[in-house]
């Protein structure tokens, strides 16, 4: 070997395997909206506790494979307003659809969505013209900073570990008259923390990106200040404790966890600061390097319907968290159109060579999704994330079907319907199926 040619490989192997580039944007609204999350609120939102944000971690592996990943304190974006940003950093950037994931914090203290005046509810034809307004400028901010973000790419090193934090509840609470949203301190949650560290090449903390599998519900339908709940002040409190870094949040498989205690706001920056706590404590560790390449797949999976033959009386006397749906579908039988017979979840999965699986759900989905997954692709190294992509409604498992509760609501955007209990394991074959296909060795 010569000496140029030894100088060469010890410039390869020294060179930083990725480049990583971010931004963020501020898309607290301007004016008073009305909030998602809670139907009984009447009127708009009537200040602003804290801004909310959207974030843009973008990745470009030795290759020049790139991707984006999006993070907005939402309560979730529809089809429309997803497909339509998608398609807006496809036309400015030419990533595949593939490698844009969008994700939301599940936040019931921010700005409800909709991008034509059919929005419905206690709403004036005013209160509908500024919700339109603030969902099409959000769609070009949230493109525009996909975009920054690619254009500052720089070399990078990735990391990953994983923590835990406490408050997730299972909210699934058994009762002599069935399972009532309360407080379930036996039933499963997902309290795992998992955290991606991006880091300067000298070590220096740039982007971390965390999660939590629990409902941003901390603040109830009462409140009417524009924040991002518990998820939004361990974003903040990150952000203070690593000057100079960008905090990013994504929600995991929390369906059906609740923060407890709940109810104030001194419980929501509780809730934040120990989920910030615990992030600081995980890059404090020494992590397990993340390398390339990064391979992404994604699928849209016709996830099966129950069939139900007497609507009329579904409607009426119907479990109560499903009423909305069969009146749904009646509509549709006097227009003279048919009943949709599946739904089209969206589902991510990205390979970050043999180091880590990063699966993004659509949805309010429930944690059996976890242990399902864990047990199809194996537990190691694997991130489970939800609401992703196309929020649509719930997303509940074959057990939580059979039990019963506010879970089983089904969709509530888009085609209405009841999942079927086979949809579970229709989403967790399309998952392994792409992971698989992306290069997760099992």
């Amino acid at each position: 070997m010569t000496a140029l040619t030894l100088l060469l490989v010890l410039v390869q192997a020294q060179a930083p395997e990725w480049k990583a580039g971010a931004a963020t944007v501020k898309i607290t609204p301007e004016e008073p909206v009305f909030m998602s999350g809670y139907a009984q609120r009447n009127k708009p939102s009537t200040g602003v506790l804290a801004d909310i944000w959207a974030k843009a971690l973008a990745l470009e592996d030795a290759a020049g494979g790139r991707a984006v990943l999006v993070t907005t304190d939402l309560i979730g974006l529809k089809a429309d307003i997803a497909e339509t940003i998608a398609g807006g950093i496809r036309a400015k950037t030419g990533l595949d659809r593939a490698r844009i994931l969008l994700s939301s914090s599940h936040t019931h203290c921010g700005p409800n969505l909709g991008i034509d005046s059919t929005i419905g509810g206690a709403r004036t034809p005013e209160d509908q013209a500024r919700t339109v307004a603030y969902t099409k400028a959000l769609v070009d901010k949230v493109v525009g900073v996909a975009v920054e973000a690619l254009g500052t790419l720089s070399p990078a090193k990735l990391s990953y570990g994983v923590g835990v934090v406490h408050f997730p509840m299972n909210r699934r609470e058994f009762t002599a008259r069935g399972v009532i949203l309360g407080v379930n301190p036996r039933g499963p949650v997902d309290r795992s923390v998992p955290v991606l560290r991006v880091d300067a090449p000298d070590g220096t903390l740039r982007t971390v990106l965390f999660q939590c599998a629990c409902h941003c519900t901390t603040l109830g339908g009462s409140f009417y200040e524009i924040n991002g709940d518990y998820a939004g002040f361990a974003q903040a409190a990150v952000e203070k404790a690593f000057p100079g870094a960008r905090a990013m949040f994504m929600a995991g498989c929390g369906g059906d966890a609740n923060p407890w205690p709940r109810g104030t706001v001194e419980n929501a920056k509780d809730h934040g600061h120990a989920l910030a706590s615990e992030v600081g404590r995980v890059l404090s560790l020494k992590l397990a390097p993340v390398r390339g390449p990064l391979a992404a797949e994604f699928a849209r999976v016709d996830a099966p319907f129950q069939k139900h033959d007497d609507l009329p009386s579904l409607a009426e006397k119907g479990p109560s968290s499903q009423r909305g749906v069969f009146k749904a579908q009646l509509e549709l039988v006097a227009k003279g159109q048919p009943i949709p017979t599946s739904y089209p979840v969206p589902i991510s999965v990205w390979q970050f060579g043999d180091d880590l699986t990063l699966v993004g759900l659509s949805g309010e989905v429930v944690v059996d999704y976890v242990l399902r997954l864990e047990k199809a692709l194996g537990p190691l190294k694997l991130w489970v994330a939800a609401y992703c992509h196309d929020v649509f409604g719930y997303l509940p498992s074959a057990r939580v079907l059979e039990e019963g509760g506010y879970e089983t609501r089904g969709v509530y955007y888009g085609s209405p319907g009841i999942f079927a209990p086979e949809a579970e394991a229709v989403v967790v074959r399309a998952v392994a199926e792409l992971a698989a296909k992306a290069g997760r060795k099992p």
